[in-house]
């Protein structure tokens, strides 16, 4: 079964970037999975986390009701491709529903 989450992202290719927010400097890393590959400490962990998510990189749908909380000046960008899809998103820590979808695939942030 995990055999066949890696292959689903197997044409895989990311850059990602963190900003702290705060006036620190943005770290940056690539990630390749099938084979692994890139900059991200723990590619392999991180390539079979995603395999596992479904629509790690989705927005939050417009209608969605979230709490008003702020988790921090952290922002994220990840651009390339996830399993043959393009890929460009920014995550932010403004609100209940940004924190969660940060907290989704916070393993490509550290």
């Amino acid at each position: 079964m995990e055999r066949m989450l890696l292959v689903a992202v197997a044409a895989t290719a990311l850059t990602i970037a963190v900003s702290p927010g705060n006036g620190g400097a943005t770290r940056h890393w690539t990630l390749q999975c099938g084979p692994v590959a890139g900059t991200l400490p723990r590619a392999a962990n991180a390539c079979t986390q995603l395999a596992r998510l479904s629509a790690p990189f989705a927005p939050v749908p417009p209608t969605t009701m979230c709490t008003a909380i702020y988790g921090g000046p952290q922002v994220a960008r990840v651009s390339g491709t996830f399993g043959g899809h393009k890929v460009r998103a920014t995550f932010n820590r403004r609100g209940g529903c940004e924190i969660a979808r940060w907290n989704r695939v916070s393993f490509l942030f550290r």
